[in-house]
């Protein structure tokens, strides 16, 4: 039977329009581990008549185990193909070709192109898909799997107008480099890439509620920030508990799935894993994130190594690399992955100071203090950057605008006051929008303080950037504002909780 695919609208007519093509297709999926590569892949082929063609890598496993795993698949498809296509004697004519273990990817692959030539005339015409799952897993020391991906692509299975290879892995920055950007025989071999991304705000309420889980939105915020839009995280969710309860069971118990996923997240997707998880710590540990120059500063990392180390991050989902406004130079890298975040900050520390043994309610407590007030106006503030075209939306800022983060660090013993906005919009229509983003339970107030602060930034940023246009000041908030005569005069639109839940 088949499941429901949430969300990934754009993924479905991607991969409706590679099925449909008359020519053979290359397509590469990537994402982060758990985000749901093999369930949308599987799920969507398993009501098309084609022939389905799926082996999936064993992380750290040999050549031999990889090779022997992809035999017994083959093994499996040549009966199904018997059994379901009424091809006579197809199952005798294939076992002459698998029934000795291949003894290198040439073998096996050969295997697998005679079965698609067998099939050509005999099964009515239907589609072949080749589901490589975890193709970095596979790619094993010496192992030569480019090498006959790129033979077998090119002389044979690019020839067959019904085979339709998916390439898919968790490892993204393997399956750039190595595929995507492969300088050899595959070099613009693949007619269609698919990143897939977490849920949004929008498709984790969907996912929840076709769960029976019918939370209202500031639910899903708390729970979001703490786990972010991984369906595998989402299905730990239990109906009838709280978003507070769920977190505290699901990362906080001994037994909680989420207690210790990222000692097993970053070595499933990297070698040499510690020096990502070293990285991730430091960026972690500051709020406006850090440059590589601060990364260099406070590691050995240097050159080309600490390079790869942050392209591999960034593509995998973890950070994102912001240019500062008018700057060419000095990127910084900001985490943006809400559960690593979570982790760092909180489970790290409960796990370091045995909490879990003095109280099972350790999330229901620790929710309530301010510690967790401050930090959760970080978290709000990088799912706010994540959700950029929402909010644009929800501003109706015009398109080809630029976003970006600013800060001002004033010289020492100068008289003038320093500045930072969390997020502004540089308009092409006159028009900048500075926002402040605020969480916080209830509608926010702006009191006389406040107020002086906002002007002051605008002031600063003003004098600094030598802008001339118009600034309007955006509050996004989770409920919106307090009415006060300080609102009423100083802020020009609002974004609220329920805009970011827009699809």
């Amino acid at each position: 039977m088949k499941s429901e695919i949430i969300g990934r609208d754009y993924e479905k007519k991607k991969l409706e329009q590679v099925f449909q093509s008359q020519e053979a297709e290359f397509v590469a999926v990537y994402g982060r581990r758990r985000v749901g590569k093999t369930y949308l892949i599987k799920n969507f082929f398993s009501d098309k008549e084609c022939i389905f063609f799926h082996m999936s890598g064993i992380l750290k496993a040999s050549k031999n185990q990889q090779l022997s795993n992809f035999s017994e698949e083959l093994k499996s498809l040549a009966q199904h193909i018997e059994k379901n296509e009424k091809m006579d004697r197809f199952l005798g004519i294939m076992n002459g070709l698998i029934e000795v273990l291949p003894k290198n990817w040439m073998g096996a692959f050969n295997a697998l192109t005679l079965m698609i030539g067998n099939c050509a005339g005999a099964a009515q015409g239907k589609k072949f898909v080749i589901f490589l799952d975890e193709f970095p897993w596979m790619a094993t020391k010496k192992s030569d799997l480019l090498q006959a991906l790129d033979f077998f692509w090119n002389r044979y299975w690019s020839n067959y107008p019904q085979v339709k290879l998916i390439i898919c892995g968790s490892a993204a920055s393997w399956i750039i480099e190595n595929i995507l950007n492969n300088k050899g025989g595959l070099h613009n071999r693949v007619t269609a890439r698919l990143p897939i991304a977490p849920f949004n705000l929008y498709e984790t309420k969907a996912f929840l509620k076709s769960k029976g889980i019918k939370y209202d939105n500031y639910q899903i915020l708390q729970l979001y920030m703490c786990i972010g839009g991984i369906p595998y995280y989402l299905k730990g969710v239990e109906k009838g508990l709280s978003a507070t309860q769920n977190i505290n069971d699901l990362c906080f118990k001994s037994r909680g799935t989420l207690s210790d996923e990222f000692n097993n997240l970053f070595s499933s997707l990297f070698n040499n894993s510690d020096m990502h998880e070293t990285i991730i710590k430091l960026i972690a540990s500051k709020r406006e994130g850090m440059t590589r120059e601060e990364v260099e500063h406070a590691t050995s990392y240097k050159g080309g190594r600490l390079t790869l180390r942050l392209k591999e991050l960034e593509h995998a989902g973890f950070i994102s690399a912001v240019i500062p406004q008018g700057k060419q130079k000095g990127i910084c890298y900001k985490l943006i992955d809400e559960y690593t975040l979570f982790y760092l900050t909180w489970i790290s520390r409960s796990s370091q100071n045995k909490i879990n043994s003095i109280t099972s309610k350790y999330w229901e407590n620790t929710s309530q203090s301010q510690a967790w007030k401050t930090w959760a106006g970080y978290a709000y503030e990088a799912i706010c950057f994540k959700q950029l075209s929402t909010i644009c939306k929800a501003l109706r800022i015009p398109e080809g605008s630029n976003a970006f983060s600013w800060r001002y660090i004033s010289k020492k013993d100068s008289k003038e006051s320093g500045a930072q906005i969390d997020l502004l919009f540089d308009r092409n229509d006159g028009v900048i929008n500075v926002c402040e983003i605020k969480y916080s339970n209830g509608p926010y107030k702006i009191d006389k303080e406040y107020a002086n602060k906002l002007e002051n930034k605008v002031a600063v940023y003003r004098k600094i950037s030598k802008t001339n246009k118009q600034i309007f000041i955006t509050m996004i908030t989770t409920f919106g504002l307090s009415k006060t005569m300080y609102s009423e005069d100083l802020i020009a639109s609002t974004v609220t909780m329920d805009d970011l839940f827009r699809e």
